[in-house]
């Protein structure tokens, strides 16, 4: 079916071309210079007018960032340049910048760059933060989506627009450089791009040349504390009978609780369970405290460049090439301490303990003979993206339009990850688990003993690489042909094939431990830290840790040493191979038609536009299991008919009403539908293992969506907008855990916590946005150029979650807010542009919101929520000549923490259930930016 629609859109377009009659008039998008005498509108009130203009002219419900010039849009990348746009919601800001965003509480838009779907490796997405803010012309956020445009992504569209080289009228150069301070690591990081572009009349038409690269490098250090997750103990004084010590610890073997319950086990003063047939009182409290302080070293590399030939005024072709590199090297100096242990509390065990007000959860407790190891972590990524693609543009006659793109992309992404722990038993340790602020504290007799070498032993040894690559060729062409006068105005049609390739291979190697002295392991094998948090709580501020660059350096002689020492059959250094664990190939052809007309209602203009995509998929997997080696192959196939209206009704001249409808979908992730196990042994001593599952049987999810908007501009750069709308999602996919017995694996216990995604929930996403932007003509002499950008974000969101049993079983519903959707956002941009000067100071917040579901491991709820987030950025530009500026950055000027807690419904919170706490990057940057264009 896919094959004969291609052929009917293929005649569509061919006959389109051949009718040849007047084009319809498009309004065209202002170019941002004000006429009057008293100022010129450019630079940063420029960039948000044109912003406005293309939400204004578009069919669809768009947002848009446009660069002030080039090399000048105002972030470090492209994820923290889209946050003040309504409706998109960012978090993740470790790392020394922001890495995800969603649209409208939604995770997964589609990611395109020049119209041209981008991914990573072995993934669906790309890593917008991947690239550089100097590449970019214009990024355009659509929220509804026509029929013409690529089904995918339920959060909406992300189209990253790139220059070329016709965009200029002739040589053109820009040169930026950039020293950005990161305050938490104290290191001063580049970040340069240069962009060289020129064409030329020659006698067989206009040719142009463009080349855009960039280079940032980042060193940055993110430093957290953790509470563990909650477990039960018996009190101090157990019932007799039950063979528990005062405070003893209930393992799930014993029958008394089941791990993973949703709201966890109850919380309230003097509650029970049976254990060995008796009623049992019990208290909460973590079994652990832990604090990763993760060293950070990033470069990103990336040139654009693009060829173009336009022989006659109706024809253009255009050559492009695109790379981007990531080279990452993460040092985790992992600091880690049980508080579970029982059997050393003193002759009075009701005295090592405090409990919160009015609950059975242990807020303070006093610990001897404590075991804690650290782990010296060291991951090593590199991954590499091009795109080679070739477009073509006729115009035929003066009403038809034609193109052609084709497109190849290859992306590959390798890692590597070495861990060696060291190990003690400490005299004594004292928590608390919550200081008011959510922030732990714990201290040790003698906390200086953590940086003696000599006090530790060596450890278990963690060995694991993996690498991934994606592949696709991508073939479109469209066609449209525009009428004037009558209903009709534009037919479009168009097809879309895309052959796309997936594979992703592993190898994981662990060793018992070494169990000699830490201070026996060659010179330069120790990494001592200092000044963890920044002094910010009472914790440990140093310790020792076994040297990841000295072992990564040393891998052979480090494996060898495990070999000899504990086991000849372990970790052999020549037996390093990887196991392919899937390989994928999806073809995708997709074909659509679509019609604009517009008629008089009122004497006012409705336009309309109605269109309907077919996309057929099929796909044929192979999958491999890393254990036992055994491979299984199947193939699926599915289509889908997916329609989509737009309505536009101009109220009046200033005023616009428009409604959208359609169809949108995702697409499982490709890991997601391995069903062989990704398996970790019982590292933190709760009885069993945990890990994961892929199901080959997941189904796209589906969404219906439906949005209103009223916009009013009421000046030529001042609006005011708002929209409701509703996604009604089938089918969505949440995990579901079971206990299964693995054997064979090599790890150290054969029981796991497995965890497979199903497609067993439906959910209601519904809200209103509401933005403004607001530049006054009427204010007096150095305030004129004074204005103010701000949006607001309501959501409502609910999915039924399935309760299951321990053995997977679902044995009941629950509902939930979906996952990353706060219910409210806003932002607000102060901007001020009068040459030579222009500032932007920008405030975005989001309330809490349900992050992710801890591991069905503990008695905590599984929900895991973050505080309210926020983020104060300013920007600074200074034109010290017409070609020559100079500018200042600052970000997270408030020096924010980002924090999470456990909750699901009205069980848990941050007052009794704080979990992490991470300090956020402040980052303060001068630059110089070149331009002659």
């Amino acid at each position: 079916m896919a094959a004969k629609l291609a052929i009917l859109c293929s005649a569509s377009l061919i006959g389109l071309a051949a009718a040849g009659s007047p084009a319809f008039a498009q309004t065209a998008v202002d170019d941002g210079q004000d006429t009057g005498a008293d100022i010129v509108v450019t630079g940063v009130r420029a960039s948000m007018i044109q912003a406005l203009e293309v939400k204004r002219d578009s069919t669809q419900v768009v947002e848009s960032v446009v660069a002030e010039d080039v090399g000048k849009l105002p972030d470090n990348n492209v994820v923290e340049a889209l946050q003040r746009l309504s409706g998109v919601q960012v978090t993740n800001r470790g790392g020394g910048e922001t890495g995800t965003l969603s649209i409208r509480g939604l995770p997964d838009p589609l990611t395109t760059m020049n119209g041209r779907e981008i991914f990573t490796a072995a993934g669906r997405s790309f890593a917008l933060q991947d690239i550089a803010a100097t590449l970019v012309k214009r990024i355009d956020v659509y929220k509804t989506r026509a029929a013409d445009q690529i089904e995918t992504g339920l959060a909406g569209q992300i189209d990253v627009q790139t220059r070329r080289p016709f965009d200029f009228d002739g040589f053109a150069l820009s040169a930026t450089g950039r020293g950005i301070y990161n305050e938490t690591s104290d290191t001063l990081n580049p970040n340069v791009s240069l962009l060289v572009s020129d064409r030329w009349e020659t006698g067989v038409g206009d040719i142009g040349l463009m080349v855009n690269g960039s280079y940032a490098r980042t060193k940055y250090r993110d430093m957290s504390i953790t509470a563990g997750a909650l477990v039960p103990f018996v009190t101090e004084n157990p019932p007799a009978g039950t063979g528990f010590t005062p405070l003893q610890r209930v393992f799930p073997e014993t029958g008394a609780w089941q791990p993973g319950l949703d709201r966890g086990l109850p919380t309230e003063e003097g509650s029970t369970f049976v254990l060995n047939g008796i009623d049992t009182p019990y208290y909460l409290a973590r079994d652990a405290v832990f604090s990763p302080d993760v060293r950070g070293d990033r470069k990103r590399p990336s040139v654009n460049a693009a060829l173009q030939w336009s022989p006659n005024s109706s024809s253009v072709y255009t050559a492009e090439f695109f790379w981007t590199g990531f080279r990452q090297t993460t040092f985790n100096n992992l600091f880690f301490s049980f508080v579970d242990w029982w059997g050393s509390l003193g002759p009075n065990p009701a005295d090592t303990i405090t409990l919160y007000p009015g609950t059975n959860i242990i807020k303070t407790r006093t610990v001897g003979d404590v075991f804690g190891f650290n782990s010296g972590d060291i991951t090593k990524s590199k991954t590499d993206s091009f795109v080679y693609a070739l477009n073509g543009q006729w115009e035929v006659g003066d009403s038809a339009h034609i193109s052609a793109d084709l497109a190849y992309q290859d992306s590959k992404n390798q890692s590597q990850f070495f861990a060696m722990r060291t190990t003690r038993v400490a005299p004594q340790i004292m928590v608390d688990f919550n200081t008011g602020n959510g922030y732990p504290s714990y201290n040790f007799s003698d906390n200086s003993v953590l940086a003696d070498p000599s006090a530790w032993t060596v450890g278990e040894l963690y060995d694991n690489a993996d690498k991934s690559s994606g592949s696709a060729w991508t073939f479109r062409l469209d066609g449209k042909k525009d009428f004037d006068g009558g209903f009709l105005r534009q037919v479009k049609a168009g097809i879309r094939y895309d052959n796309r390739k997936a594979a992703s291979s592993v190898r994981g190697q662990d060793a018992p431990a070494l169990n000699v002295p830490f201070t026996s392991l060659p010179e330069g094998a120790q990494y001592l830290n200092h000044g963890f948090f920044n002094g910010r709580a009472s914790v440990p501020t140093s310790w020792v840790v076994a040297n990841g660059y000295y072992n990564l350096a040393h891998a052979d002689e480090i494996r060898e040493l495990y070999r000899s020492t504990v086991d000849p059959g372990i970790l052999l250094s020549d037996d390093l191979t990887m196991t392919r664990v899937f390989d994928i190939n999806e073809i995708t052809m997709s074909a659509y038609i679509q019609a604009d007309g517009e008629l008089t209602i009122f004497g006012r203009p409705l336009r309309l536009q109605a269109g309907l995509r077919y996309t057929d998929v099929d796909t044929d997997v192979t999958f491999t299991d890393r254990y036992s080696l055994v491979t299984t192959r199947g193939s699926s196939g599915t289509w889908k008919f997916l329609p989509s209206a737009t309505a536009i009704f101009d109220v009046t001249d200033k005023l616009r009403l428009r409604f959208n409808y359609g169809k949108t979908l995702r697409r499982p992730a490709f890991g997601d539908l391995n069903s062989n196990f990704n398996l970790t042994g019982d590292l933190t001593q709760v009885g069993y293992g945990s890990g994961s599952a892929g199901n080959p049987n997941l189904r796209s999810t589906q969404s219906t969506n439906y949005d209103l908007s009223l916009e009013w501009y009421f000046d030529r750069d001042s609006a005011i907008y708002t929209t409701l709308f509703r996604r009604e999602v089938d089918g969505l996919v949440v995990p579901i855990t079971s206990l299964v017995q693995v054997p064979g694996t090599g790890l150290n216990t054969d029981t796991f916590l497995v965890t497979r995604p199903q497609n067993a929930s439906n959910g209601v996403l519904k809200g209103i946005e509401l933005g403004a932007l607001y530049f006054p003509d009427y204010l007096p002499g150095i305030l004129r150029g004074l204005g103010v950008q701000g949006s607001m974000t309501i959501l409502d969101s609910k999915q039924n979650i399935p309760q299951v049993d321990i053995d997977g079983n679902v044995i009941g519903q629950d509902s939930s807010p979906f996952f990353g959707v706060s219910d409210l956002s806003y932002n607000v941009t102060l901007a001020y542009d009068r040459k030579p000067v222009g500032v932007r100071l920008s405030y975005v917040w989001r309330k809490n919101f349900l992050s992710n579901n801890e591991a069905r491991l503990f008695a905590n709820p599984i929900g895991v929520w973050r505080v309210p987030e926020k983020s104060l950025d300013l920007q600074v530009t200074l034109d010290v000549t017409k070609r020559l500026g100079i500018t200042f950055d600052a970000t997270n000027l408030t020096n924010e923490v980002q924090q999470s807690y456990y909750r699901f419904g009205d069980a848990g919170g941050f007052a009794t259930d704080n979990l992490g706490s991470t300090l956020l990057s402040r980052t303060f940057a001068l630059g110089v930016r070149y331009s002659f264009n």
